[in-house]
């Protein structure tokens, strides 16, 4: 009995060693240039099962200079986390299980149904925004993605929202203009007004009956068929690191006899530019030229890009009001696989100040799914033409070449 009990104690204690010790995860970057926080994916069960843990249970994920790294657990049963690893090198990364610390979320993003049911979503580096059935209702134009400027790391929209909707505000404003106070209503209204940057950025972007910042749409016969507003949505990820939300749209006559269905899935994470997005489309019977736009605005009419072998294509937008010293607000789209073709597509005559589309197009084909990567900087934040062209150029090249990640 007593060689028994010592046996199994020792074989207890190998295992808790065993288990202490974690799981290993390798990163490898295949490029000649660093990959700096990038966010990488593992199968969640890849390290729950390895370290014997159900889905409620936390983990640690420590680098080789000993400091913990945030993590994310997805709707989809993964685990992210951001990578830093040199050109052409492999970092290394323990996970075990334990506490993590407490992250603050820079990622986050919801519907707003105060505001037509917008869905404005963040992180560190810009704001996006998709309208909704409301607006649809009203029978605005607006078929793309609108962007809002940020200049700091922290989350905005939440405030830029309350701030704006302020109905306290806008009773006073109202009854200042019956008065005939009219100096100190536009003073007010200016004082909560997301239109004006008060430190930390603004929404100053145009997007009017065009696809804004880099919505997808079908062409046939090279004619845009423009998607509405979103009809149905659900939010999948929600922060610290990642935000994804699935779009359903309402039905769309193509060709004029094919009906379908398009869903969006749109992703963000920390860090990044670009905001992810898969479109797929139900019902088609043949392929179709599939075309990403960015809108082409009369200020600045030759401010565009376009890189067919690099994969990407981009315009400096002039903003709402140019002489409102807003800057210049860079879009661009980025295509990980080939880009069959780049063009400038123009209105017959402007409309709302737009004059037409810088455009990137592929085919799609019959139950495809259509990846791209769409988004935005500032020029307050430091950006002009040669760095965002650039920003774009290597972007493409990480979608082409992505970190290898081994599970040990």
């Amino acid at each position: 009995m007593k060689k028994l009990f010592v046996s199994a104690a020792v074989v207890a204690l190998m295992a808790s060693c065993a288990q202490e010790k974690g799981v290993t995860v390798s990163v490898s970057n295949p490029l000649k240039i660093d990959r700096v926080e990038e966010i990488v994916e593992i199968p969640a069960d890849d390290i729950l099962g390895k370290l014997k843990l159900d889905e409620t249970a936390e983990f640690v994920i420590i680098d080789e200079n000993n400091t913990e790294i945030p993590y994310q657990l997805t709707a989809d049963n993964k685990i992210i986390f951001p990578a830093t690893v040199k050109a052409e090198a492999t970092a290394s990364y323990s996970i075990t299980k334990g506490q993590p610390s407490h992250v603050n979320t820079l990622v986050y993003g919801r519907q707003y149904p105060e505001r037509l049911d917008d869905i404005a979503w963040e992180n560190d580096k810009a704001a996006y925004r998709a309208y909704g059935p409301a607006l649809q209702m009203t029978g605005e134009k607006a078929y793309g993605y609108d962007v809002f400027t940020k200049s700091v790391s922290e989350p905005v929209v939440e405030d830029r929202y309350a701030m704006e909707l302020d109905k306290d505000a806008r009773a006073m404003i109202k009854k200042l203009r019956e008065e005939g106070k009219k100096a100190e209503a536009d003073s007010l209204a200016n004082a909560i007004s997301y239109h004006i940057d008060h430190g930390n950025g603004m929404d100053c972007y145009a997007v009017g009956p065009t696809l804004g910042g880099g919505t997808a749409a079908l062409m046939p016969d090279s004619v845009i068929s423009y998607p509405y507003c979103y009809k149905n949505f659900e939010i999948l990820d929600n922060g610290p690191l990642r935000f994804t939300v699935k779009l359903e749209f309402n039905p769309l006559t193509i060709d004029g006899d094919t009906t379908v269905v398009e869903t969006r899935l749109i992703q963000l994470d920390k860090g990044s530019h670009l905001n992810k997005t898969t479109v797929s489309y139900t019902s088609l019977k043949k392929d179709y030229p599939i075309g990403v736009g960015l809108v082409l605005h009369e200020a600045l009419p030759d401010r565009y890009s376009m890189n067919q072998e690099g994969g990407y294509i981009a315009y400096a937008d002039p903003t709402t009001n140019v002489n409102a010293d807003n800057g210049i607000i860079y879009v661009g789209a980025v295509f990980p696989n080939t880009l069959e073709m780049a063009k400038v597509q123009l209105f017959e005559k402007p409309v709302s100040g737009a004059i037409g589309h810088v455009m990137g197009i592929n085919t799609y084909q019959p139950g495809d799914e259509f990846e791209y990567y769409w988004g935005s900087a500032w020029s307050k934040c430091g950006f002009d033409d040669e760095k965002w062209n650039s920003y774009l150029e290597e972007y493409a090249k990480k979608v082409r070449n992505p970190l290898t990640v081994t599970v040990k």
